[in-house]
C-alpha cells in the first residue's frame, strides 16, 4: 500500500463529509462566537471532527461492520438498525437534502423564476453525474479522490487566501449563545452535524477502496484507513478553523443569520460577481460528492445484506429515489427526516464508542443491551418532543440527568448502563461460574 493510495483514499473521504450542512455549519459558529471563536471552535472540531474519524474506525475494524456491531445488542437489532441508517441518511434524508441544497445554494440564484422548472432541470443533471460516478465503484477514488475533491479545494483555497489577504483580524461581539460556555456550545453545534451517522457508512466505502487496490490484508487496511482518516480530519479541521474565521472577521456581521448568507456575501466581497460563481461550484461540488459517496455506500451494504440484486441495480433504486424526494422541497425533507435523526444518532454513537474500546471491554451483551436500553429511552424523549408531542410527564421522569436541557441526557445514562453491564457480564456471570455472553 503507497502514501498515494492512502492520500487519495483521504481526499475522498474528506469530500465525502464535507457537504452542505458541513460548509455553511461554521461562518455561523464564527459569527456568533466572535471574540470567543478559539474555544467554541475547539468544541466543534471535538464532535465534528475528532468524533466522525471515531466512527470510521469503530466500523473498518470489524468484520462485518455496522452489522456485526449492532448484533451484539441482537441479530435482529443489528440489521433492523444498519438498514434504518443507511435508508435515513441514504435515499430518504441526506441524498436528496444534498441536491436541494446544492440547487438553492448553487444554483437557484441565477434564476428568477420560482417555479419547480428550474429545481427539475437541476436535479436531473445533479443526479445524473452522481449516478454516472458511482457505476464504477472501483473509480470512485480516481474520480473523486483524484479530481473533485483536488478542483473542490482549490476554490475553497481561492477564496481563503483571498480573505486572509483582504480582511482584517477584528472579531465581532459575542452572543449570548456563546458568553457562558463556548466550548460547551461549539462541541453541541459539531454534535449536531449528524457526520458521526454517516461516517458509519462511508466506513464501507474506505474499506472497498483498499479493497479494490488489491489490499487483501486486515491489519494493511485497517492502516490505511486509520491514514485516510487522518488525512481527512485534517482538511476538515483546515476548512472548518478558515470558514470560522471568515464569519467571525466579515464586516457588518450582525446582519446574517445563516452560513451561506455569509459566505455569499465574503464571496461578493472578495472578488465581485466573480465570487458568486465561486460559491456555487463550492457547494455543488460538496454536495455531489457527499452525495456519490451516500448512493456508493448505500449500494454497497444493500448488495452485501441482499445480493440478489447487483450493485448497479441498487444505485438505479437509490438514485431514482433520491430524485424523487428531491422533488418534495428542502424544508418537507427537513420535517420528515430530522425527529428520526435525532433517535438514532445518541444510540449509534454509543454503538460505535463501544465497540472502539472492545480491546479493553469486551463484548458482553448485558453491558451493549443495558446502554443502548437506556439511551434509547431519552432518544425516544427527544424524537417525541421534535414531533411536537407533550412530553412535560416524561421530562419529569427522566430530566433529572446532566446535559439533559442540552439534548445530550443519554450520555450519563449510556455510561451507566455499559459498567453496569460490564461488571454483570464481567463478575456475576463469571462468578456463577457461567460464560460470557459475548458474540464469537
Amino acid at each position: 500500500m503507497s502514501n498515494k493510495q492512502v492520500l487519495f483514499t483521504g481526499l475522498m473521504l474528506f469530500s465525502l463529509f464535507f457537504g452542505a450542512g458541513n460548509l455553511i455549519f461554521p461562518p455561523l459558529l464564527g459569527l456568533e462566537s466572535g471574540g470567543n471563536f478559539t474555544p467554541a471552535m475547539a468544541g466543534f472540531l471535538a464532535t465534528g471532527v475528532l468524533l466522525p474519524f471515531i466512527a470510521v474506525l469503530a466500523v473498518v475494524t470489524v468484520d462485518g461492520g455496522l452489522v456485526t456491531i449492532g448484533s451484539r445488542v441482537h441479530k435482529v437489532f443489528g440489521v433492523v438498525f444498519a438498514v434504518i441508517i443507511y435508508l435515513s441518511i441514504g435515499a430518504f434524508y441526506a441524498i436528496p437534502r444534498a441536491a436541494n441544497v446544492a440547487f438553492e445554494l448553487g444554483f437557484q440564484p441565477y434564476f428568477d423564476n420560482n417555479g419547480g422548472g428550474p429545481l427539475i432541470l437541476f436535479t436531473v443533471l445533479f443526479f445524473a453525474a452522481a449516478y454516472y460516478i458511482c457505476l464504477n465503484p472501483q473509480k470512485l477514488v480516481e474520480r473523486i479522490g483524484q479530481w473533485l475533491t483536488p478542483i473542490l479545494l482549490i476554490a475553497l483555497a481561492i477564496l481563503f487566501i483571498r480573505a486572509f489577504y483582504l480582511l482584517q483580524n477584528v472579531t465581532g461581539p459575542v452572543t449570548a449563545k456563546y458568553e457562558a460556555n463556548p466550548f460547551v456550545t461549539g462541541f453541541i453545534e459539531g454534535y449536531f452535524t449528524m457526520d458521526a451517522v454517516a461516517a458509519l457508512a462511508f466506513g464501507i466505502v474506505v474499506i472497498n477502496a483498499f479493497k479494490d487496490y488489491g489490499i487483501q490484508s486486515k491489519n494493511e487496511k485497517i492502516k490505511g484507513s486509520v491514514g485516510a482518516g487522518i488525512v481527512a480530519v485534517l482538511g476538515l479541521a483546515a476548512v472548518y478553523i478558515c470558514l470560522g474565521w471568515i464569519g467571525a472577521v466579515l464586516p457588518q456581521a450582525g446582519q446574517f443569520t445563516n452560513g451561506a448568507e455569509i459566505l455569499t456575501t465574503a464571496s461578493q466581497l472578495l472578488f465581485g460577481n466573480t465570487g458568486s460563481l465561486l460559491f456555487s461550484i463550492i457547494v455543488i461540488l460538496a454536495c455531489l460528492t457527499t452525495c456519490v459517496g451516500l448512493i456508493n455506500a448505500s449500494a454497497s451494504f444493500f448488495q452485501g445484506l441482499y445480493p440478489k440484486f447487483s450493485y448497479k441495480t441498487y444505485v438505479r433504486v437509490l438514485t431514482f429515489v433520491g430524485f424523487a424526494i428531491s422533488s418534495l422541497g428542502l424544508n418537507a425533507i427537513l420535517d420528515i427526516a430530522v425527529p428520526i435523526l435525532v433517535f438514532i444518532y445518541p444510540i449509534a454513537i454509543v454503538l460505535m464508542m463501544l465497540s472502539l474500546l472492545t480491546p479493553f471491554i469486551g463484548k458482553g451483551k448485558t453491558m451493549y443491551r443495558a446502554s443502548i436500553a437506556l439511551t434509547f429511552v431519552y432518544a425516544l424523549y427527544d424524537v417525541l418532543a421534535n414531533l411536537g408531542v407533550n412530553v412535560d410527564g416524561f421530562a419529569q421522569v427522566i430530566g433529572f440527568v446532566p446535559f439533559f436541557d442540552l439534548g445530550l441526557g443519554w450520555i450519563v445514562p449510556a455510561v451507566v448502563g455499559a459498567t453496569s453491564g460490564y461488571v454483570i457480564d464481567r463478575f456475576v456471570l463469571h462468578g456463577r461460574g457461567q460464560e460470557a455472553i459475548t458474540l464469537k
